[in-house]
């Protein structure tokens, strides 16, 4: 018995999906709840100083030394993020490290696009995902699929990765919120951001506007860019954070391309840093980059607590040395 061929019209068509606007959705975050870059009269160094030169808190001072130097001998240090950072508050936390110039490079996932967008656009992120399941509203505010997809669109068109695009078209909209966006400041500040995606994993994905083409052409983009970054970084830093897996992966792709390719990177500091330990963070950032004569950590603790504390170290030992 011969069997129809499926084609292309078979699919599900996503013309018919039912949106509504973004400002009417319940978000379980809002910029008014955010952290704030610590500017304190008594300073943070010495409580810093007074931690045991034991065990995590070692680690923490040598993060934070690694960081300082590779800031002071003008070498790349790269934050590789998922949104969860975004989620707890911590963007203005990035900003004011992105606006010290300790931050050089970002890597995010595609949430981080998505929340960072929203954010700018109605100053509130991250829906109730057991409440919008139910009814099929998951996901389905207009204006993030509407316009993320639109920006990424336009930016690959004018050979942009989905990072930049995003960044550039949040930078020129008159979205009232721009101060606490990550892609928004990293624009104005020349800093590259790239984006890596894994189709079907992002809201965006769920819209009729969404373009497979201009998603992975993209994303592919943004691997590039990143490897060039990557191919700079002997005797700079490499931190992943809060991502279990997409960042910890596309980073050892992008080391092993570099090195292919005859760049010496060999010795420079990584760091994981998440309130669990988890395989692929622990390999292939912590281990197997740092064989060659680089060094490795791990630290252990929730972000809205454990980042603060490592941005303030950073910032005041760097004010101290300027």
């Amino acid at each position: 018995m011969n069997k129809k061929k499926k084609t292309p019209d078979d699919l599900i068509d996503f013309s018919g999906v039912r949106t509504y606007p973004l400002k009417s959705r319940k978000s379980k975050v809002s910029i008014q709840e955010f952290a704030r870059p610590y500017r304190g009269k008594d300073r943070i160094t010495p409580f810093i100083d007074s931690l045991p030169d034991i065990l995590a808190a070692k680690d923490l001072k040598a993060v934070i030394e690694a960081v300082v130097q590779a800031y002071r001998n003008k070498r790349p240090v790269i934050v590789g993020m998922g949104a969860h950072l975004t989620k707890v508050g911590l963007n203005p936390i990035l900003i004011d490290l992105m606006e010290h110039g300790v931050i050089s490079a970002m890597a995010v996932n595609g949430a981080v696009i998505i929340h960072d967008f929203e954010l700018a656009m109605a100053g509130k992120t991250s829906e109730d995902v057991e409440e919008q399941l139910g009814s099929g509203a998951f996901g389905m505010a207009e204006e993030t699929g509407r316009d993320l997809n639109e920006a990424i669109i336009k930016g690959v068109q004018q050979g942009l990765g989905i990072g930049a695009a995003v960044g550039q078209w949040l930078n020129h909209s008159d979205a009232p919120n721009k101060k606490y966006s990550l892609l928004v400041t990293a624009n104005r500040l020349g800093i590259p951001v790239t984006a890596h995606v894994a189709i079907g994993t992002d809201i965006i994905h769920m819209h009729p506007s969404v373009s497979g083409a201009a998603l992975g052409e993209g994303s592919l983009l943004d691997f590039k860019r990143l490897c060039s970054v990557v191919a700079q970084l002997e005797g700079g830093v490499y931190l992943n954070i809060g991502s279990a897996v997409i960042l910890p992966e596309v980073f050892l792709k992008a080391l092993t391309l570099v090195r292919n390719l005859g760049h010496t990177v060999d010795r420079f500091t990584t760091v994981n840093l998440d309130f669990i330990q988890q395989y692929r963070p622990l390999t292939n950032v912590v281990r197997r980059p740092t064989q060659k004569g680089g060094k490795g950590y791990s630290l252990i603790g929730h972000h809205e607590i454990m980042v603060p504390l490592l941005a303030a170290g950073i910032i005041e030992r760097i004010r101290r040395s300027s």
